[in-house]
């Protein structure tokens, strides 16, 4: 089913997508590829929001495509073949963040085709767009499975050397507590990236082990919360892209009813505990999200891998295809 969702202030239409099978039910909007509900067993498991007001307000891109490069660029600069680049400094007027203000998140994407279980958008980012060099093509597909599964296969192709680091970043709760500090977290890493105190990787790699961001066997979200910083961390799962999707993570609620995995061809996985989540519209619950209302577990390359030599490219070439796919499997 398709139905208006809303009009933007130019006057465009926003369109929404009712996607359907087996125990998932989405709703998809073109405005940033937004999954605006989804619900296993017809409960809710993302947080949302039921007006495009609240989504223009939104600055926690809460369930869209973030890109053309999703986390932190440190000072916004890149150096491609010689040349240098300088992108739209979003975050504190010193770093990039998530593709910039009008990056792919504030976008609106084409529906290009759709059925009751499936969804192909497409977004064209021009040449010079928040900065970035080349004109790139992204595809974006989602797809519900009989078995319980959210597929998400990005692609994407460009004219010009770029930087291409695409994430679906959908905030979990998987039983609409207040907050995720209850639910148990399982990461497939045995080392993280490091951040200094703008959040950008400081270049090592570091072993998990004797600190709180060893998830590896499962705990508590709250208790590792407790003993450290927010987790705003990218946890390395491998050291380049895969060709075909493997475990990265699972998610279980505070009762232990409700469980998700997430599978990725992704090297990485930035891990966020909305510690900062602030928007006050009301959410598909019926009432304002508070601080760690969600989990962000973003399927992605590592951050600032432009400033990085040692970490997994993320450059685009033209004669190359981006091509990035996520499960989220749940039980």
């Amino acid at each position: 089913m398709i139905r208006e969702f809303g009009l933007l202030p130019d006057g465009r239409p926003v369109q929404e997508i009712t996607l359907k099978k087996g125990p998932l039910e989405a709703r998809v909007l073109t405005f940033g590829a937004i999954i605006r509900d989804l619900r296993f067993n017809g409960c809710p498991v993302v947080l949302g929001y039921d007006t495009l007001d609240a989504y223009m307000a939104d600055t926690d891109h809460v369930g869209a495509i973030v890109g053309r490069c999703a986390n932190r660029i440190a000072g916004g600069k890149l150096k491609i073949d010689e040349q240098h680049h300088q992108l739209d400094l979003n975050e504190n007027g010193t770093t990039h963040l998530h593709g910039g203000r009008g990056g792919f998140s504030r976008q609106i994407w084409n529906l290009e085709q759709s059925d009751k279980a499936s969804v192909l958008l497409k977004l064209v980012s021009e040449d010079g767009d928040q900065g970035y060099p080349g004109r790139i093509e992204t595809l974006v597909r989602y797809t519900l499975t009989g078995a319980g599964a959210l597929r998400v296969k990005i692609t994407a192709t460009t004219d010009k050397t770029t930087p291409v680091n695409l994430t679906q970043k959908c905030y979990f709760n998987l039983d609409q507590s207040d907050t995720v500090l209850g639910h148990s977290l399982e990461i497939a890493a045995d080392s993280y990236l490091p951040v200094d105190s703008d959040k950008i990787p400081t270049g090592e790699i570091r072993n998990v082990a004797w600190t709180p961001l060893d998830f590896q066997d499962g705990r508590s979200i709250g208790k590792a919360g407790r003993m450290a910083d927010p987790i705003d961390h990218c946890f390395c799962l491998a050291p380049s892209r895969r060709d075909a999707v493997e475990f990265a993570a699972a998610l279980e609620s505070s009762g232990g009813d409700s469980r998700m995995e997430v599978w990725t061809t992704e090297p990485g996985l930035q891990v966020y505990d909305a510690a900062g989540f602030s928007n006050p519209a009301i959410g598909l619950a019926g009432k304002p999200y508070k601080a760690h209302g969600g989990l962000c577990l973003d399927t992605q390359a590592w951050p600032d891998a432009v400033n990085h030599a040692g970490f997994p490219t993320v450059l685009l070439r033209p004669e190359e295809n981006y091509t990035h796919a996520t499960e989220f499997r749940f039980a």
